[in-house]
């Protein structure tokens, strides 16, 4: 299975700052220990004309040149840099190429990407490209695929996708997510199931069950891109929820069951993860490379 990351994923931030950026290099550090660390592989970063498939040109001409206003800085959560421009089109170019990977091989993974908070015309939630959007956007102009089901399972609801494909019956989406959690204004996406505050393990796969199967039925899509987030963790700072480890894995494996039984392609990203001890989401992360490998052709 083909696996795509970039140094660029690591973007130097101030002290103190929320965003766990260190677990890119210790994700990959683990990958490359493991027998998965052959497959690995440097994406290209995505082009404007890739970008603007998703995103407005005038936005992208924003983020390019640093012509972005503090407000919308502040609503992405980073500092703008040379670097966090780079870092963002290597993202969304890693799971452009997972996305072509995975029609070719039946799963491939981008060690970072999940960016979902990343609108049209704007980025927020320490998201600047929708790399989503972007990869589905690729794989249909380019002729691969017409149809393509986004499975988002990152605790935070994926409101800048459904936002983007808004009234667009070629890409599918489905979120499921913390109700009580960031964004607090939700976006309305094809199916979205709200997951209470200290849902566990048990309650949560049966929400995720009907719902997946509700999904990969109406979306009759021929590729899946699907936000593994590790965020539903019970120790993750961010997440409310109260998923183990375990549970995590039962996700995951559903999941690549469900889309196998499809006939499904499947390009994953890692999305969020936030664990007060950074090795939790490494773990995590790992378990659902490993799956994906295990599903691969």
């Amino acid at each position: 299975m083909q696996i795509f990351y970039s140094d660029h994923f690591v973007l130097p931030l101030p002290a103190g700052h929320r965003f766990p950026m260190p677990k890119y290099a210790r994700l990959r550090e683990r990958v490359l220990d493991s027998a998965l660390g052959a497959d690995c592989r440097v994406p290209d970063a995505a082009t404007d004309e890739q970008l603007t498939l998703a995103h407005d040109p005038a936005y992208l001409d924003k983020v390019k040149h640093g012509g972005l206003s503090a407000e919308e800085m502040r609503a992405i959560g980073f500092p703008w840099s040379a670097q966090m421009v780079e870092r963002s089109r290597r993202s969304s170019g890693a799971t452009v190429a997972a996305a072509r990977a995975a029609l070719q091989e039946g799963s491939a993974a981008n060690l970072a990407g999940g960016t979902h908070h990343a609108f049209r015309d704007r980025g927020e939630g320490f998201c600047v490209f929708n790399d989503s959007a972007v990869a589905a956007r690729v794989v249909q102009a380019e002729g691969l695929v017409g149809r393509v089901l986004v499975i988002d399972c990152d605790v935070h609801q994926g409101n800048g996708t459904a936002a983007i494909f808004r009234g667009d019956d070629s890409v599918f989406t489905f979120s499921i997510h913390g109700a009580n959690n960031y964004p607090f204004a939700k976006e309305a996406g094809d199916l979205d199931v709200e997951v209470p505050d200290d849902t566990g393990d048990r309650a949560y796969l049966d929400l995720l069950a009907p719902a997946l199967e509700r999904a990969i039925h109406k979306a009759r899509a021929g590729l899946a891109i699907y936000l593994a987030g590790a965020d539903p963790y019970i120790d993750d700072r961010l997440g409310r929820l109260a998923l183990t480890k375990q549970g995590l894995l039962n996700r995951d494996r559903m999941v690549f069951e469900a889309c196998e039984k499809a006939g499904l392609p499947v390009a994953v990203s890692m999305a969020g993860g936030y664990a007060r001890d950074i090795e939790d989401t490494i773990d995590i992360n790992f378990h659902t490379l490993e799956t994906a490998a295990w599903f691969a052709r």
